[in-house]
């Protein structure tokens, strides 16, 4: 029998759209229709109630524990109330928990699944200017709230204090040539004082993954979702997120993004060394990801991004300032 990781995507996400419609009636949701909406990372599905829609996410390939959901989940909730920022709302289930674990089905294990109001409006995907500005701003508002808010007792959010944020490491030891296998490991090596030097700081809640795909634009301000990926990290390290996906060419959304956070809060004090080997960070973390990933898309996408991040990481540590736009 096929096993699931050998699958092709589409069949992936029929698969598990009945894990899915099970995992929202557990969670109280009186589905009359579900589509699949999204098979990346994790798989989400866009559920229509009598009353509603929402998104119901399987955690595909997510780590997140059921303390760290509960975290993630009360922070969001508290976002909605004490801030401007706009935020799907998690569905409580009638057991008072705010996930669901049911028969995997072809994963070939137990699937968590976990829903939230839908956001109206389109995926920004490619940040302009105005929407780097307006992420800038957003970013220091929930940098602001974080500061002051707690997990609650008995909950938990991963550490992030370290280049591939706790997952095992698997770029170390994969297969590929010895010259690419030493860049690698000189990069991880060159990025772990930056985590060092940044989180002396303290640590707060950071979403860990603002990017275009997980932002939504109603024409004057910014909706976030997708808190799967938040933990403890630094101010610093989040912005840094951010701008790696803004490092693919000379628009002017690097400068906006500090702009926008600057004009709610100070820029995290960081030198720009340090800084630097934050947003190459993330190439790391992603290149690791994507070799642990069962979804059909990303498993194809591995070996060919392995070599980008070869490149880019060789860039980075031969001129000092990451880029994903490297010459032809």
């Amino acid at each position: 029998m096929t096993g699931y990781a050998e699958l092709d995507e589409q069949t992936q996400g029929e698969l598990l759209r009945p894990v899915a419609s099970d995992g929202a009636t557990r969670l109280g949701l009186d589905v009359t229709g579900i589509e699949l909406a999204h098979h990346g990372y994790n798989t989400t599905y866009r559920a229509t109630t009598p009353s509603r829609e929402y998104a119901v996410r399987v955690l595909t390939n997510s780590h997140s524990s059921a303390a760290h959901l509960e975290a993630q989940h009360a922070w969001m909730h508290a976002i909605a109330r004490d801030t401007d920022v706009r935020v799907p709302d998690p569905v409580i289930g009638p057991d008072g928990d705010s996930y669901a674990v049911v028969d995997g089905g072809p994963l070939g294990r137990p699937a968590t699944v976990v829903a939230a109001t839908w956001l109206p409006g389109p995926d920004v995907q490619t940040l302009a200017v105005e929407h780097a500005r307006a992420l800038g701003a957003t970013m220091a508002t929930l940098h602001a709230h974080a500061v002051v808010w707690r997990p609650p007792q008995g909950t938990s959010l991963p550490v992030f204090d370290e280049p591939l944020f706790g997952d095992e490491d698997l770029l170390t030891g994969h297969p590929m040539p010895a010259e690419d296998a030493a860049l690698i490991a000189a990069a991880l090596e060159a990025a772990r004082p930056a985590f060092a030097e940044t989180s002396a700081a303290g640590l707060i809640p950071v979403h860990a993954d603002l990017h275009g795909g997980n932002l939504k634009w109603d024409g004057t301000r910014l909706a976030v979702f997708d808190f799967d990926d938040s933990g403890l990290g630094t101010p610093a390290l989040d912005l840094a997120i951010s701008m790696f996906y803004l490092r693919g060419g000379d628009d002017g959304t690097d400068d906006a993004l500090r702009e926008g956070y600057a004009s709610v809060r100070p820029l995290p004090h960081v030198s720009e060394e340090a800084f630097e080997a934050l947003v190459a960070s993330r190439q790391l973390l992603l290149a690791n990801s994507l070799l642990a990933a069962s979804t059909a898309s990303l498993r194809a996408q591995a070996t060919e991004y392995l070599g980008v991040t070869v490149a880019r990481l060789r860039s980075w540590l031969e001129t000092g300032r990451f880029t994903r736009a490297l010459p032809s």
